[in-house]
């Protein structure tokens, strides 16, 4: 690795989180090569071979050529996708495939670069059932869980473990009369389960009587550890309010964060945490590709700073 040798981000253009970690990296003098898969092939090209050292050729941007034997870090974040809108169904299903698989096959690809995190092994991450398991494999304090798509099974768990809550098992984007918006978590009781369950994969977890919520972010080799207080039941519906503080985990907590991102093979991680009322924290999620820059300003830490150590490859 040399000082020449760029850092990859790749993600959508409306990214705050990664305009930041950018203009820090810029400040250090590290150059950094943005672009977004939905910019394929408009105004992103690449040329790349198979040799006996691994993939060799460039990637174009409009104002930037990458040496793709030569990344430093690869920073994927949220691409907005590959899009063929110029084509019709059955073309566009093809041309879309050929880019994935080509485009980010090569990405996937790349010798000698540190993945933050690997794109497969983000996609391994986002299944939560495979999840919470490696979470119970790993020691966390988990809430009682049921995937299903048997009503009579998702009735008998609320009656025997509530209070339950429903949770989305991803949360595509919805558009109600224009508006963006997505599947919230809510309560649930056996009155509300009928044989729509039947329909689709469902997640129904016993609701932990939580005093707080706690974000731990791993960062390469740091963590940091916020306690977010309000009144909601999902923090995320309504950031208004919420307040903010840093706090310092259980004792083995950390081991365990390590041993989580090892088993899914990340260096990042956006962990979520319900505190019940005897202080006990309660696994509820990883997120391989979580927010976490807007805790800098509430809570001082420096989080941006560790993310382009990270990248740098200053830290690992």
């Amino acid at each position: 690795m040399t000082d020449s040798d760029p850092v990859l981000v790749v993600t959508n253009l409306d990214d705050p989180t990664t305009d930041l970690v950018t203009e820090e990296l810029h400040g250090r003098g590290v150059p950094v090569v943005r672009f977004d898969s939905g910019d394929f092939p408009t105004t992103l090209s690449f040329a790349a071979t198979v040799t006996p050292h691994g993939i060799e050729g460039t990637l174009t941007t409009p104002t930037r050529r990458a040496d793709l034997a030569h990344i430093r870090s690869l920073y994927y974040r949220r691409p907005s996708g590959f899009t063929f809108s110029h084509l019709d169904g059955q073309n566009a299903r093809f041309a879309i495939t050929q880019a994935r698989y080509g485009l980010g096959g090569i990405m996937a690809s790349l010798p000698g670069c540190l993945y933050v995190n690997h794109p497969h092994r983000i996609g391994d991450a986002e299944f939560k059932p495979s999840g919470l398991a490696v979470a119970a494999n790993c020691g966390f304090r988990l809430p009682s869980t049921l995937i299903t798509s048997e009503p009579e099974a998702a009735r008998a768990f609320v009656e025997r473990h509530g209070p339950v809550i429903y949770k989305p098992l991803s949360t595509p984007l919805y558009r109600v009369n224009g508006v963006s918006c997505t599947v919230e978590v809510g309560d649930v009781v056996p009155e509300d389960i009928d044989d729509a369950v039947a329909g689709t994969a469902h997640l129904f977890q016993q609701r932990i009587d939580k005093t707080a919520d706690v974000r731990a972010t791993v960062i390469g080799d740091r963590a940091f550890y916020v306690q977010i207080d309000s009144d909601l039941l999902d923090w995320r519906t309504d950031y208004s309010r919420l307040t903010y503080s840093v706090v310092l985990p259980p004792v083995g907590l950390e081991r365990r964060l390590r041993a989580y991102l090892d088993r899914f093979g990340l260096v990042f991680g956006a962990f979520d945490f319900a505190v019940d009322r005897r202080g006990q924290w309660w696994f509820l999620e990883c997120n391989p590709s979580g927010q976490w820059a807007w805790l800098e300003p509430e809570t001082g830490l420096p989080m941006v700073a560790a993310m382009a150590d990270l990248l740098e490859r200053t830290t690992t």
